[in-house]
């Protein structure tokens, strides 16, 4: 037990930040149930795309506990990892489905982002990209992935369908899968509401059970040995993704991969008391290791990896070190057992948790300012286009344009940075060339 605790101190430094090995293994399941959602819902959206759903079931895994064991051990942080949501169905709905891209491309994509990302990480890049983007187009990008997200949430329920006159229009909601996704996610708001750990996992999992009463669900055990990965893993083609015409796919999951992983790790770090005069000692240690992460899970079969917010969840319950990311690793090397449960979560079962993620990411909205429209209304643009395009790249492409446009037209030209008018030529010249 001595040498146990002298290891972990040596490790992690359990002493100097004030927490100790029971701390932050309780931390690690706390951050563990909050997040250990994505192993069903990662396989439901991918499999959408034609990437085989066993296979994508053991890449989130392995992904998520490599990332996450990354950041334990090499960065120190109690900072879970796993593939991210608004992501991953641009991946499948907006790249794959949308505009006919095989996945196994899309995959190569994600794997050129990540050895971007590695490379502003190395050369200390990231600051100066990520401050030369104005706060309001980085709201705007959020809200919108939230936009997009909940477009497919409610198409996942059946509550929301298509429609010739109107494009979309209310589905049935007198079938059972429309019924069981409403109630699944009131459920997963209250049991949020009351504070209860792994609200989410529980909506998921309630509702998959309910399915095999209500639903057509055929209950196929409970645990057996990983599925094979074989059909997913080092299947990218990364020569396919080194096209022009996928250029704006790459440089969509760089910038979303860059803001999401710089705020997530920045907002944890805080409520963790871990800034040094507002800054993180080892960003650019964490950074490397979300970076790896995506490379990797793009080799293993799954979208982009990325830090996750509801690692607030354990620092809330006493995580300050790595130790906490290893316990959360280890959480989901075990899940790798329980394959026939994630095989049998219905669409409907997973949808009321793409939703209230999706009311989530709405909310950084009321940080802009409304008052100044250059700033405002490149931003809504942003977010609206997102959804109503169907496409990430869409919507960030307009909302660059009309911000680099506006600030031009109205004599102020000097607030854009050099980064905004870099990324604002790149689309005006694909849509006018391309």
């Amino acid at each position: 037990m001595g040498a146990t605790v002298s290891i972990t101190e040596k490790l992690f430094k359990l002493r100097e930040n004030g927490t100790n090995v029971r701390t932050e293994v309780v931390a690690g399941l706390t951050t563990f149930l909050t997040m250990a959602y994505i192993i069903f819902v990662n396989p439901s959206i991918l499999s959408e795309a034609g990437v085989p759903r066993d296979a994508v079931f053991v890449a989130t895994c392995l992904a998520a506990a490599l990332g996450t064991l990354i950041m334990g051990l090499y960065a120190n942080y109690p900072i879970g990892m796993a593939p991210g949501m608004g992501l991953n169905a641009y991946f499948a709905y907006a790249v794959v489905l949308g505009m006919g891209i095989p996945w196994q491309i899309a995959l190569g994509a994600v794997f050129i982002s990540g050895c971007l990302f590695v490379l502003i990480s190395v050369f200390r890049l990231r600051e100066m990209i990520v401050n030369g983007i104005p706060h309001s187009l980085r709201t705007a990008i959020t809200a919108g992935l939230g936009l997009f997200l909940g477009l497919i949430a409610l198409k996942s329920a059946g509550i929301v369908t298509a429609d010739k006159a109107t494009m979309v229009t209310a589905g049935d909601l007198h079938k059972p899968a429309a019924l069981m996704a409403i109630g699944g996610f009131l459920l997963i708001v209250t049991l949020d509401r009351l504070r209860v750990r792994g609200a989410i996992l529980i909506g998921i999992v309630t509702i998959t059970v309910m399915s095999f009463f209500f639903g057509d669900t055929k209950f196929q055990g409970l645990i057996s040995a990983p599925p094979s990965l074989a059909p997913s893993l080092f299947k990218l083609d990364i020569s396919g993704a080194i096209g022009v015409g996928l250029f704006n796919v790459v440089l969509v999951f760089f910038l979303v991969e860059l803001f999401d992983a710089t705020g997530t790790l920045m907002g944890v770090a805080n409520r963790a008391g871990l800034l040094v005069s507002g800054k993180m000692e080892r960003l650019n240690k964490a950074l490397l290791a979300d970076s790896c992460a995506i490379v990797a899970g793009s080799m293993l079969g799954t979208s982009s990896t990325t830090a996750y917010v509801e690692s607030a969840a354990g620092v809330q319950a006493g995580g300050r070190t790595g130790l906490t990311a290893v316990v959360i690793a280890l959480m989901f090397l075990a899940c790798l057992f329980f394959s026939p449960i994630a095989a049998v979560v219905p669409p409907y079962a997973t949808a009321p948790a793409l939703l209230f993620v999706a009311c989530l990411m709405l909310r950084d909205l009321s940080d802009l300012d409304w008052n100044e429209t250059t700033e405002s209304i490149p931003a809504g643009i942003t977010a609206l286009l997102i959804p109503y395009t169907y496409s990430i790249a869409h919507g960030i492409a307009f909302g660059f344009i009309t911000y680099a446009a506006l600030k031009l037209l109205t004599g102020r030209a000097r607030e854009v940075k050099l980064i905004v008018w870099l990324i604002a030529g790149v689309f005006i010249f694909k849509y006018a060339y391309m």
